[in-house]
């Protein structure tokens, strides 16, 4: 009987240590978290949080409206949703989407108090953003993750618990923004005009997704498809490729004034259920020039000089 008595308290002793055992993390690169199949399934397992550094890419408002609004009750409408893109340095050929999303108990399989209010999602903004990060700036991110429609994104895995939630550390301010890779829709699409996939993710779009990108010389299909949160079609005369438009505030009905053939910078993503396909290039903002259509910050990115040309500075 004392033998079975202190069999089942060393049980309890061990149930309570794992369920109070802190969670496996690990530093990683972009490009390891981000190792696809043949299928295009994400498979980073090796850890249940990551660490990840990089370059900030965007201002999450300019992607998605970060706007509280705790009265939504329809189900998949998160109500407001923050989302940022880093791209890995040197060698990490790769980048990353942070996400997060206000009302998950919109969500069927999330609990009814699994969102949050609009004071709760105000007090998480100030949070994230006391770190006081900016487009070029060198950050470190830590937190959970999950993949979703073809890309490994860092979040709090639908779980408003504190315990879930993700950090970013300010590493290093202006450090700028990588110039935009030069892409032709030939390198992200076949002859047929289907998405190149490639499970090593040296070509096509797996290789330049999660990271800026310049693709020269197309034309819109349909200019009217412009506006806040579009999406417009861009061709070279035989590939096509969606370009999805965000909501800074040069995206606006009426401000289309590009001359064809135009240039385009972005963020290359993958949101699709075939995970082989459905890349798109994410435009967050537009600055009017009329010759390239990007926000202002990749467009000038884009102008820099390579750090081997930049004149040194005279000395004092």
């Amino acid at each position: 009987m004392k033998g079975q008595l202190w069999l089942s308290v060393i049980v309890l002793l061990v149930s309570v240590g794992l369920a109070s055992a802190d969670p496996t993390v690990a530093q990683v690169t972009h490009r390891q978290f981000q190792a696809v199949n043949a299928t295009g399934e994400l498979t980073y397992a090796a850890t249940q949080m990551v660490v990840l550094e990089g370059i900030v890419l965007n201002q999450p408002a300019d992607m998605l409206d970060p706007t509280p609004n705790d009265s939504i009750t329809a189900m998949y409408n998160l109500a407001a949703q923050w989302q940022f893109f880093f791209q890995g340095e040197g060698d990490d050929h790769a980048g990353t989407a942070v996400f997060m999303g206000q009302l998950y108990n919109n969500l069927p399989w999330v609990s009814p108090n699994g969102g949050y209010s609009n004071e709760q999602w105000i007090a998480e903004m100030s949070r994230l953003n006391a770190a006081q990060f900016a487009v070029g700036d060198r950050i470190r991110v830590t937190g959970y993750f999950l993949s979703y429609k073809g890309k490994c994104n860092v979040n709090e895995q639908h779980n408003n618990n504190p315990d879930h939630d993700f950090t970013i550390e300010l590493l290093e301010r202006g450090v700028g923004l990588p110039k935009p890779e030069t892409v032709s829709l030939s390198e992200l699409k076949d002859d047929q005009d289907r998405f190149v996939f490639d499970t090593e993710r040296l070509v096509g779009g797996e290789y330049y997704q999660g990271r800026l990108i310049k693709i020269e010389d197309v034309n819109v299909v349909d200019p009217n498809a412009w506006g806040p949160n579009g999406t417009l079609t861009v061709t070279d005369g035989v590939h096509t490729l969606p370009v999805k438009l965000g909501r800074g505030n040069g995206i606006y009905p009426g401000a289309f004034n590009l001359s064809q053939p135009f240039d385009v910078i972005g963020i290359l993503d993958q949101e699709s259920t075939d995970l082989r396909g459905g890349y798109r290039l994410w435009v967050v903002n537009y600055d009017g020039n009329g010759k390239v259509l990007a926000s202002y910050e990749h467009r000038m990115a884009d102008q820099a000089a390579p750090p081997a040309e930049q004149k040194e500075a005279p000395q004092q």
